[in-house]
């Protein structure tokens, strides 16, 4: 089974935050799916159906990012799965925005659910989307931007990304992770620059 894990914190303050965009990635591939995110289980919300032919398991951890792993863990120890079925949807403040990266492992790379999750789980093995979300311009306080409510420039280029990280999770279940980087690890960010 296909464990797919959108990355973001519980609560209203945050649903529409650039750190929740994992949560609304997994939404709307949910939605495409007829798959109802609701379900109380391994301390997220999960959904169980077919995505793109394969068996999958949709969550939304509900430990708040930091200790994202501990939800990550027992999800691919109820459904007897392995790090290598699993894909993790992230924002990423070192990517432009309209940007999405596929790696198949790698570093947490600052962001504190992927360290979480590589902590518990105890290896850097696992499928991650990540969706850019770098400021234009400097930030004093990196935790406040990602926790800070989009704005409408924002809000469209997230759209424009969590579609296309619907798309990549769908090739990547098709046809593999490889054909995925090859599509998507080329796009660049859109011309127009994100006014804050």
């Amino acid at each position: 089974m296909r464990v797919i894990v959108g990355l973001g914190n519980p609560g209203m303050e945050y649903a529409w935050t650039p750190h929740n965009l994992g949560f609304l990635a997994v939404d709307a591939i949910a939605e495409g799916a007829g798959i109802r995110v609701q379900r109380p289980e391994a301390k997220s919300l999960v959904g169980y159906g077919a995505v793109a032919g394969s068996e999958a398991a949709l969550a939304k951890p509900q430990t708040m990012m930091n200790l994202s792993g501990l939800a990550v863990r027992d999800l691919l120890a109820r459904t007897a799965s392995e790090p290598r079925d699993l894909i993790v949807l992230s924002d990423d403040v070192a990517l432009p925005w309209g940007t999405l990266r596929i790696r198949e492992r790698g570093t947490a790379g600052g962001h504190n659910g992927l360290k979480s999750i590589i902590g518990a789980l105890g290896t850097d093995d696992f499928l991650r989307v990540r969706m850019g979300v770098q400021p234009d311009h400097p930030i004093g306080d990196l935790a406040e931007y990602v926790l800070h409510p989009m704005r409408k420039p924002e809000l469209e280029a997230a759209g424009e990304m969590i579609e296309q990280a619907v798309e990549a999770v769908v090739l990547i279940l098709k046809d593999g992770a490889a054909r995925a980087m090859e599509r998507f690890n080329r796009r660049v960010p859109p011309p127009e620059e994100i006014e804050s």
